[in-house]
């Protein structure tokens, strides 16, 4: 890992280090801007509840009520709709057909992508307004701070694409990675405040301090090693002579973790829309069932919350992450096969088989990793800001991950063209 970074920054690998410092510019832009609040809106002081990973992404935006409190969830929300479109069970051709067309089919979903991303911005934003500003403001006030909501994503759009043109690494994943990041170091304060200033024993609050260091090092690490995790299938190709496959063996590599973290996104977001719900239905009824139900901090919520997350997992696993039908037809296309599986049906039932019972671990990891911080707000005084483990984790490593193979790969790539 240090000799890759040591070769970007060698005057051989001059335009490397160039992309390399126009994206830590543009993040800077980033945290910049994050720090602007709206004209006419203070800091939200309460309890942001099933908000909390929205304003994580948004790098405390929404706490502070930026131009950037939305970030980029917008466009999130859009591509996931987008992905659910193009599946061939939901019989919509259109999408499908452009997902086949290769390189023009893509450039025509991610421009669809771009305007449909700006049109959730502006609900989102004109929702919060009246969530956090109440129904007593100047209807044009509501508007006004859509449309500068509205703006700050479009802007942070344009400022990812960026990145991945200029810079290094895919620039809206990047720009959430640096969100949930620059909320760490006001985390790590706030958990010293309460664990070692407020603590009348220092030493306790000193060894807890340290403690909860040590499990949050931990969390990223198991994070890491689950990540990377993989089952390996071996396969065997017809062109090529037993020798040649045993000196240069092929697999198949299936994911524990194929899901990412698109599970707990969804799951979230199913149990928002209720919640939203109660700030525009007034009804005490409705709100008392949502609250006691639906909510992550009720242990009927918690279930539900854990669940959702499993059933996602196997969901967008096996219909949108990896296809053992997809993956069956391109191995026979290329004379390949799993030694002792018969090609065509067998193949994909096997594939499937190994698939459900590693999804199954990935499932439980990710509901745990989920899990953790809720049950850590239970068994603690801690604020909100303050939260163990979480889907946060899981972005952030799963973006450095993707960032590191790139960076060596276009290190090793310049020492092989000297």
């Amino acid at each position: 890992m240090f000799s890759t970074f040591k070769q970007i920054f060698k005057k051989t690998n001059k335009d490397l280090k160039k992309r390399v410092f126009y994206t830590l510019g543009a993040l800077f832009i980033f945290a910049l801007g994050n720090a602007i609040t709206v004209p006419g809106m203070k800091a939200i002081t309460k309890d942001l509840g099933f908000l909390e990973l929205l304003n994580a992404m948004s790098g405390g935006g929404l706490k502070r009520f930026s131009i950037f409190a939305l970030g980029v969830t917008p466009y999130i929300t859009a591509s996931i709709i987008l992905q659910v479109l193009q599946m061939d069970i939901m019989g919509i051709t259109y999408f499908q057909d452009l997902k086949e067309m290769g390189e023009a089919g893509r450039t025509k979903i991610n421009k669809i992508n771009r305007y449909l991303g700006i049109g959730f911005a502006l609900v989102e934003g004109y929702i919060y307004s009246l969530m956090f500003m109440g129904k007593t403001a100047d209807p044009l006030q509501y508007v006004k701070i859509s449309l500068i909501l509205t703006a700050g994503t479009a802007f942070l759009l344009w400022l990812g694409d960026q990145i991945t043109n200029k810079g290094i690494g895919n620039g809206i994943s990047l720009i959430i990675m640096a969100g949930i990041i620059n909320t760490v170091p006001g985390m790590m304060i706030e958990a010293f405040k309460n664990l070692v200033v407020n603590n009348t024993n220092t030493y306790v609050g000193i060894l807890s301090f340290v403690i909860f260091i040590l499990l949050y090092i931990g969390i990223i690490v198991g994070v890491i090693y689950v990540q990377e995790a993989e089952r390996r299938i071996p396969i065997q190709y017809s062109n090529r002579s037993a020798g040649a496959y045993k000196a240069n063996q092929s697999f198949l590599p299936l994911r524990i973790n194929s899901a990412g973290v698109m599970p707990v996104i969804f799951a979230s977001a199913v149990l928002a829309i209720p919640t939203t719900l109660t700030y525009f239905i007034k009804s005490e009824g409705f709100k008392s069932f949502i609250t006691k139900y639906l909510t992550t901090t009720t242990p009927v919520g918690f279930i539900v919350y854990i669940l959702l997350i499993i059933a996602f997992t196997y969901g967008y696993t096996f219909v949108a992450a990896v296809n053992p039908e997809d993956i069956s037809k391109n191995l026979n296309k290329q004379n390949g096969y799993i030694p002792g599986v018969r090609p065509g049906t067998e193949t994909t039932k096997y594939i499937s088989k190994i698939l459900s019972k590693i999804t199954f671990l990935g499932a439980i990891f990710i509901a745990i990793i989920a899990a953790i911080p809720i049950v850590f707000s239970w068994i603690s005084n801690m604020p909100s800001i303050v939260s163990l483990g979480g889907t946060s984790i899981l972005i952030v490593v799963g973006v450095i991950l993707e960032l590191y193979k790139q960076l060596e790969s276009s290190v090793a790539s310049r020492a092989y063209r000297r």
